[in-house]
């Protein structure tokens, strides 16, 4: 079976990542199908609005880390950064259904969508510096333009969780409901906006970034260099030899 599935109906196209033997972790096959399905989606007239979905249970456990470590994404056309390019510039309205653990980019790619819906269960976590490594995403420049400087620092500095009602105070999500109703109330949304003119709601969005899409861009193109700088580091070697050996990572001497 798909990891990544890809439903069309009455305009709405719905991704849902299906890997949940892996907590649904996303490899560099899976951000290539999720890009391709983006860009497909952008460009067929039939598609109006895009859902992105895990399962109740969890949401993402960020990256495969296994999957990680033999492709690093190294370069800007690394999948994962292809995924974040075709998500961040995605005209068309972007919703999600995000319920159990959202961690890394599986809480970074909701700063791109337009309407994200939470289960009571939902926990949302940016542990990029407990890897050795710094956020991607944009997360840097948005993260703190959402929270503010001081809350933004604690969820990048520390990497703890911050669970669902933190993430509808600071507007990362719209609304919370019952986990099992988190998808629906989606797809409930996505149809909503899927019967209004296209035009106006890809202008509107359009509109609303339009002031910081390039301060995206290119943060995104800064936090790609640095990452790809510091996978090679010694921090994150330890960090993710530590994670395989299933032991305590130790940075006191980095």
């Amino acid at each position: 079976m798909s990891e990544i599935l890809v439903h069309t109906e009455q305009g709405v196209q719905t991704l849902t990542i299906n890997r949940l033997d892996k907590k649904n972790s996303l490899t560099a096959a899976m951000y290539s199908t999720l890009a391709q399905a983006l860009v497909q989606a952008s460009n067929d007239a039939a598609v109006r609005v895009v859902v992105i979905q895990g399962h109740e249970s969890i949401f993402s456990a960020g990256n495969d880390i296994g999957d990680f470590l033999q492709a690093p994404p190294s370069t800007p056309d690394a999948p994962v950064f292809r995924f974040l390019g075709s998500l961040s510039s995605f005209a068309k309205p972007l919703v999600a259904a995000v319920c159990g653990p959202a961690v890394g980019i599986g809480t970074t790619m909701l700063l791109h969508c337009d309407l994200v819906y939470a289960g009571d269960n939902a926990a949302f976590s940016l542990p990029f510096v407990n890897l050795g490594l710094c956020p991607e995403a944009a997360s840097s420049l948005l993260v703190p333009q959402l929270m503010g400087y001081h809350r933004a620092a604690e969820a990048l500095l520390l990497g703890e969780p911050f669970m669902a009602e933190a993430a509808l105070e600071i507007g990362l999500v719209n609304r919370i409901v019952a986990p099992t109703e988190a998808s629906a109330l989606a797809q409930a949304q996505a149809r909503k906006l899927a019967a209004k003119p296209l035009s106006s709601l890809v202008e509107t969005k359009r509109l609303m970034k339009q002031g910081q899409a390039a301060q995206i861009t290119a943060q995104m193109g800064l936090e790609a260099q640095s990452f790809g700088r510091m996978l090679r580091e010694p921090a994150a070697r330890e960090a993710f030899g530590a994670f395989m050996e299933k032991r305590k990572p130790d940075f006191s001497k980095l």
